[in-house]
């Protein structure tokens, strides 16, 4: 949720969330750990963090950043119960919006209003443009319930007379299940019921849809210019022309090739491949290359049969022949248009290339040593950690164009590949995503991981380098990109001194689960999972008990 701030109002604001956070940020006698109010008031929370962003380009904006279970609504309502007249102060720092939200706001804002505050949050709230869930298809109650069950595991497990052997070192993986199942159902009866799927059947469909769907999209996109010629130009001219275009294209884009004197970076691959964002590696699964194959074959033959049926339909609208008559022609049309996509792609890139030589980067960007302190000083208290980062985009058609469609496709790609649990390799990523603000001028960062800011970094620009410098690529002042993925990122110093530099101070953040990362919940779901099962298999079960 974004709302622009009155600049007069920034101390007040900043003063405001402080407060808020030193009225959760308590022990009391008798619990055991702190933000407990908080927590029990919002049962979806998973993570929240407010941050005041100042810069000199704009006015400044206030961001709450939540990560909760269900729709905005019940969750906006749930925070309102928890701190109305607080977030209506808070408010009162920010500026009117100037869209159709703006009576809204008059309604929360005017003097001695009881009118409910969540609508105007809810109205406010954007959906990011990218963003991974690390362990998706866990909700916050699931996620504490099978922690609590872990930690029983660890003292039935525990040998609690060590002046007699312990029992469970002599049983097979097999009767290690079974008593311990039969010793912690009584205190866990959920562990009798069946779970629900992590990804229902009928989202993972609705994903893989909305990843088609794109493509499909794009292609045709792509094969305008294809389109618009094969209707008038004989085939064999077709194709000399479009060979012919295609050549010079790569003849340019092989002599803009190589990276800028002193801007190289090692890696080739960019870090950006279908099997870095899933350890998943069947025969036929997408991150298998063979089976990658597969897929895209069988992809352009369902592109041109789909494009060819629709295109047929409108050419009978427009021409009044019959839709046998039509239906050839139409498949002449389409199969050409997707040729000409090679061409359209190697000219996209030349541009961009272009583009890319021209660009400005910012290899010392300016660090607020105040401002770091009081970042680092919010550092590492816990397993996990929290950033925020704002940058400028730069300007132009095609940068926004394919900007804006990277993001697209590489949100659709991470929801029908990393589906596991982890981002490829990376096991440290609880919630990260993306979103435009300032009518897309300006693009934020968010996430929540595990360890500290430095190695979480290290970790991206060491494995997926491709995808930070595809996603935060188009910013203004990243180090020097090539070919929308490559380098970029992988000049992991200056990288991160521009992320620092775009940061601001999170003065709230919020975590339902403090001591829990990505892999330990994993563990913990796995544990779970095989406790709920009255039985395993020898080979399940040495797997399973590989887990306690």
């Amino acid at each position: 949720m974004v709302l622009e701030v009155d600049p007069a109002s920034v101390g007040r604001l900043s003063k405001l969330i402080e407060e808020l956070k030193a009225y959760e940020d308590v022990q009391l006698p008798g619990q055991t750990e702190r933000y407990v109010h908080l927590k029990e008031s919002v049962p979806s929370l998973h993570f929240m963090s407010m941050a005041v962003f100042e810069g000199a380009d704009y006015d400044p904006i206030f961001v709450i950043e939540a990560n909760f279970d269900g729709v905005p609504g019940p969750f906006w309502g749930q925070l309102e119960a928890a701190h109305g007249p607080r977030l209506r102060a808070i408010l009162r720092c920010c500026k009117r919006p100037a869209d159709q939200d703006g009576p809204l706001y008059d309604a929360v804002m005017a003097p001695g209003s009881r009118y409910p505050v969540a609508p105007y949050l809810e109205a406010r709230t954007l959906r990011p443009s990218v963003f991974h869930v690390g362990n998706r298809g866990l909700t916050r109650d699931r996620i504490l319930d099978e922690g609590q069950l872990f930690l029983a595991t660890r003292t039935e497990l525990a040998q609690a007379n060590p002046a007699i052997p312990n029992p469970y070192r002599s049983m097979t993986a097999e009767q290690i299940h079974r008593t311990l199942r039969a010793a912690l159902l009584p205190r866990f009866p959920w562990l009798d019921a069946r779970a629900p799927a992590r990804i229902p059947r009928a989202e993972r469909m609705a994903d893989l849809g909305r990843l088609v769907l794109f493509v499909f999209t794009a292609l045709f996109c792509l094969s305008l210019p294809g389109l618009v010629l094969a209707p008038v130009t004989p085939t064999r001219r077709f194709l000399v022309l479009f060979a012919l275009a295609a050549g010079i294209a790569s003849i340019m884009l092989y002599r803009m090739r190589a990276p800028l004197t002193g801007k190289a970076a090692p890696a080739r691959s960019g870090g950006l491949t279908v099997s870095s964002l899933s350890r998943k590696n069947s025969a036929l699964s997408l991150a298998n290359p063979l089976g990658l194959l597969v897929w895209v074959v069988l992809f352009l033959a369902g592109y041109v049969l789909v494009a060819s049926l629709l295109g047929a339909g409108v050419a009978v609208l427009i021409t009044g022949l019959s839709y046998g008559a039509v239906l050839l022609p139409t498949v002449r049309i389409v199969s050409l248009g997707l040729i000409s996509v090679l061409f359209s792609l190697l000219a996209i890139v030349v541009w961009l290339r272009w583009l890319e030589r021209r660009d400005s980067s910012h290899d010392a960007p300016p660090v607020d040593e105040r401002m770091l302190r009081q970042m680092i000083r919010r550092e590492d208290r816990i397993a996990e950690n929290h950033m925020g980062s704002v940058v400028l985009v730069k300007p132009g058609v095609l940068r926004m164009a394919l900007f804006r469609a990277g993001h697209l496709g590489l949100g659709l790609v991470l929801r029908v590949i990393a589906t596991d649990g982890y981002l490829g390799s990376m096991r440290t990523v609880h919630f990260a995503h993306w979103a435009f603000v300032n009518n897309g001028s300006r693009l934020m960062f968010f996430s929540n991981f595990d360890h500290s800011w430095d190695s979480y970094l290290d970790d991206f620009i060491e494995k997926a380098h491709g995808g930070l410098t595809l996603a935060w690529g188009s910013g203004v002042g990243f180090p020097p990109a090539r070919f929308l993925v490559l380098d970029g990122a992988s000049h992991g110093r200056q990288f991160k001194a521009w992320a620092r530099h775009s940061m601001a101070v999170s003065r709230f953040w919020f975590s339902a689960y403090k001591d829990y990362t990505v892999d330990q919940i994993e563990r913990q779901f796995r544990i779970a999972d095989g406790l709920r099962r009255l039985a395993l298999a020898p080979e399940e079960a040495v797997e399973w008990a590989r887990d306690l």
